[in-house]
C-alpha cells in the first residue's frame, strides 16, 4: 500500500473519509496510479487494486452471473479478491466504481457491485462513484478540488503513456523505455500527491513533472524506423486500456513491428461534456445557471490540458488528438450521434479520424459480445472501402485463450500492405 505524505496527512483532517481507503481499478496502470495520487493529494488514502491475475478471474467468475461483460469480470474478481485479504478491514474500504448513462452495461457495475456486496456479508463496504448517490460529495469541501486535482492527474497520465507508445517500439535496449516510464510515473505521482492545493502552484508542480519525464524518456536510446506500421487503436474504454484484459496486445503488437496510437481516457471526459451540453440544449436550458456551470468546466479543463500539452508540441507533432467534436463530425455519416450513443459512436468517429491523418490500420479492441463492439464491427468495412481499403480488425476478449499472436501476425502483413499503396501520407 503506498502511505500518505506527510502534507497529505496534514489535509486529511479536513477529509470526511480519514481512515478509509480507496480502491481503484485501473483502466490503465499509470492513469490508476496518477488517480490514486490525486486522493492521497486531498488526504485520502487510495491505491489500485493490486494485479490482476488467475484469481481475479476465479472471483470474477463465481460472483458474476456469465452475462455481465468481461470488464464487469475483472473489476469485480479485483475488487473480492481485496475484500477477501485478511488484513483488510472491509468497513475501511471504498471501492471506486464510476458509472454513466447509454447502452453499455458498464452503466449497471455500480449497483450490481453493491449487491454483491450485500449478498456476500461485505456491507461494510462501500462504493464512492462520480454520478451515483454519493459522488464526490463523500470529500465534503474537498470534493471541488479533487475534480480539477483528478483531472490533471488523468491528462499528465495519458501524456506519459503517449511518450512510452512513441519510443518504446524503437529502443535500441529492450527494457529501456519501460524502465524509464516507471520511473517518470513515480515522479508525476510524488508531485501530484505532494504538490500544494493551490490550482496554479499544482499546475507547474505537475508541469514540471511532466517536462523531467519528457527529457528522462528522450534520453533512452532509440532508432526509429519511418517504415514501421502505425496502428490505431479504439474500443471499449476498459479493455483497450487495461493490459490484463486485452492481453497486452498492444506490446505484442510492438514485438511485430508496429507501432500503437491508442485512443486515452480523456477522450471520454470530453465526449460526457459534449454529451451534457446536448442534452441541456434539447432541454432548452443550454443558457442556465447548469448550462454556465458546464461551459466553465469545460473550458478550465481546456486550459489545463493545455497548459500540461505545451511542452510535448514537438513529440506529438502529426500525432495530435483530435477536439471530440471533429470526431463527432467524422462519425457522423455512419453513426450520427443524435442516433446512437457512447462507444459505438467515438470507436467508429476516431476510425476515421485516424484513417485521415494516414495510420496503416486500425484495430478495435473489445469484450466479447460487447454491443459497442458489435455495433462498430458493422459499421467498418464501409469506413475501410471509404478510406482506402484501410485494414480495420476487431479483436475481442474473455480471458479465454485464443491464437492472437497469429491473428496479430496476419494483420501487420496487411498494414503493411495497405501502407504501400494508401493514398493518405502520414501527418
Amino acid at each position: 500500500m503506498l502511505s500518505i505524505g506527510a502534507r497529505s496527512q496534514d489535509r486529511s483532517a479536513e477529509s470526511p473519509l480519514k481512515g478509509k481507503t480507496v480502491y481503484i481499478p485501473p483502466m490503465a496502470y499509470g492513469s490508476g496510479r496518477a488517480f490514486a495520487a490525486a486522493f492521497r493529494a486531498v488526504g485520502v488514502d487510495a491505491d489500485i487494486v493490486p494485479p490482476s491475475d488467475g484469481r481475479t478471474l476465479e472471483l470474477g467468475a463465481r460472483y458474476i452471473s456469465g452475462d455481465e461483460c468481461y470488464p464487469a469480470k475483472v473489476t469485480v474478481g479485483d475488487f473480492m479478491k481485496v475484500l477477501e485479504r485478511p488484513d483488510v478491514d472491509p468497513s475501511r474500504v471504498l471501492l471506486f466504481m464510476p458509472t454513466a448513462d447509454g447502452p453499455c452495461r458498464f452503466g449497471q457495475y455500480a449497483p450490481h457491485l453493491k449487491n454483491i456486496l450485500a449478498a456476500n456479508g461485505y456491507e461494510g463496504a462501500e462504493i464512492i462513484s462520480p454520478t451515483s448517490e454519493n459522488s464526490y460529495g463523500g470529500l465534503g469541501a474537498l470534493s471541488r478540488t479533487f475534480v480539477r486535482t483528478g483531472w490533471r492527474a488523468l491528462v499528465a497520465a495519458d501524456i506519459l503513456q503517449r511518450m512510452l507508445l512513441r519510443y518504446r517500439p524503437y529502443e535500441v535496449v529492450k527494457g529501456s523505455v519501460d524502465e524509464a516510464y516507471g520511473i517518470c510515473l513515480d515522479d508525476l505521482c510524488d508531485a501530484i500527491e505532494n504538490a500544494p492545493l493551490n490550482p496554479p502552484r499544482q499546475l507547474q508542480a505537475i508541469r514540471d513533472s511532466l517536462v523531467r519525464c519528457r527529457d528522462r524518456i528522450r534520453a533512452v536510446s532509440i532508432h526509429r524506423d519511418p517504415s514501421t506500421p502505425l496502428i490505431g487503436v479504439v474500443g471499449e474504454i476498459f479493455c483497450r486500456l487495461n493490459t490484463f484484459s486485452n492481453e497486452d496486445v498492444v506490446r505484442r503488437l510492438e514485438e511485430y513491428g508496429g507501432e500503437g496510437w491508442l485512443s486515452d481516457i480523456t477522450e471520454w471526459v470530453w465526449y460526457t461534456n459534449s454529451e451534457t451540453f446536448r442534452k441541456l440544449r434539447l432541454a432548452g436550458r443550454l443558457y442556465s445557471k447548469d448550462g454556465l456551470v458546464a461551459w466553465i468546466r469545460n473550458r478550465v479543463q481546456h486550459q489545463d490540458e493545455h497548459a500540461l500539452l505545451a511542452p510535448f508540441r514537438e513529440e506529438f507533432a502529426g500525432r495530435e488528438e483530435p477536439d471530440i467534436h471533429e470526431v463527432l463530425e467524422c462519425a457522423q455519416p455512419y453513426l450520427p450521434r443524435d442516433g446512437a450513443l457512447g462507444e459505438m459512436v467515438l470507436s467508429v468517429g476516431k476510425a476515421v479520424y485516424l484513417a485521415k491523418k494516414g495510420v496503416d490500420g486500425i484495430i478495435d479492441i473489445s469484450p466479447f459480445t460487447c454491443m459497442n463492439g458489435i455495433v462498430s464491427e458493422a459499421i467498418y468495412p464501409r469506413v475501410s472501402r471509404d478510406h482506402g481499403g484501410i485494414p480495420i480488425r476487431n479483436f475481442y476478449f474473455d480471458g479465454t485463450q485464443s491464437d492472437l499472436d497469429r491473428d496479430l501476425g496476419v494483420y501487420i502483413e496487411l498494414a503493411r500492405s495497405y501502407q504501400n499503396r494508401k493514398a493518405a501520407a502520414r501527418a
